[in-house]
């Protein structure tokens, strides 16, 4: 049932009736493997986003790049808000748009790992903690996506409807997320598939290894892209929304601190800096949107009732 203010989100507060009025929930084991993988996302954002120059001790693999180091970490803390806020969600609903994106870049950052292995901190020349840090790293990409294909598979048989789409996006949100997930999905299949030809056509140097997992970070930020246009509600949007702002914010910093690493003169410079003004604007349009209406009609100085 809605709340007092016709909220049906099940945002996950004490006291939301969305989950008694028979929509499917998120079941405990997506809750938690959300929580964990944002435990996880975390750590890994520390390694690259704070120990940005050493990486030869404190990560799988050494990143020479500064500025590729601090964009992966980038990645990961703001995905960090996207798992814990859709483990938040009572709703299924509203926490699935995290799923098929966390789902996709394991797979995918899996198989480059595979494909790199050569790569990694795992001979008997790297320190014990080192080591330790490869084969966890290792062992993460091969469990996390198995796990989360079994709770899938649970969650999928877990009985309830769908609840209404109370926040429909506006025409133009939809124009620009079709275009992000054309850019996106376009130059993350483009560096996954060719990565010794990258650097041709992204703003800082990769090496084939970094262009993969980028190349995977683009292609799930460009599902996640595709998800929202399935579900055309913000409501169900809200942890994408903050992940979208969150990101900008963290990646303007990483370019603040390596720019002459940048080629913000590009045609691959500008079209990463619109992406990144689109994500902005896409977040906080977002994030207003998926507001209450309680809270809506307080700011617009309406009584909601």
């Amino acid at each position: 049932m809605p709340d007092a203010h016709g909220d049906v989100s099940g945002s996950g507060r004490p006291g939301d009736a969305a989950t008694d009025a028979g929509f499917k929930p998120l079941v405990p084991g997506m809750r938690w493997l959300l929580y964990t993988a944002a435990v996880l996302v975390l750590l890994a954002g520390f390694q690259l986003f704070v120990f940005t120059e050493r990486s030869g001790t404190f990560f799988a693999w050494t990143i020479l790049n500064p500025l590729a180091a601090a964009f992966l970490g980038a990645a990961y803390w703001a995905s960090v808000a996207i798992e814990t806020l859709a483990g938040r969600q009572r709703v299924w609903a509203n926490a699935r748009i995290a799923v098929p994106t966390v789902l996709i870049f394991t797979v995918l950052t899996l198989v480059a790992s595979l494909l790199h292995l050569d790569k990694f901190h795992l001979g008997a020349g790297f320190a014990a903690g080192t080591r330790l840090v490869t084969w966890a790293w290792l062992a993460i990409y091969v469990l996390v996506p198995l796990l989360m294909v079994f709770v899938l598979i649970v969650q999928a048989r877990t009985p309830g409807s769908e609840p209404p789409r109370q926040a429909p996006l506006p025409g133009w949100i939809c124009a620009v997320l079709a275009g992000q997930a054309v850019v996106l999905l376009g130059a993350g299949v483009a560096l996954f598939a060719v990565p010794d030809q990258a650097n041709a056509f992204w703003p800082w140097k990769l090496t084939p290894l970094l262009a993969q997992v980028t190349g995977a970070w683009l292609i799930s930020l460009g599902v996640a892209a595709v998800h929202a246009l399935y579900e055309r509600d913000a409501r169900r949007l809200r942890p994408a929304a903050v992940g979208y702002l969150l990101l900008v914010v963290l990646q303007v910093i990483a370019l603040a601190r390596y720019p002459a690493l940048f080629a913000s003169g590009s045609a691959a410079g500008i079209i990463y800096a619109i992406v990144l003004a689109s994500m902005l604007v896409v977040g906080a349009a977002g994030l207003i949107l998926g507001l209450p209406p309680g809270i809506l009609a307080h700011r617009n100085g309406r009584n909601p009732a």
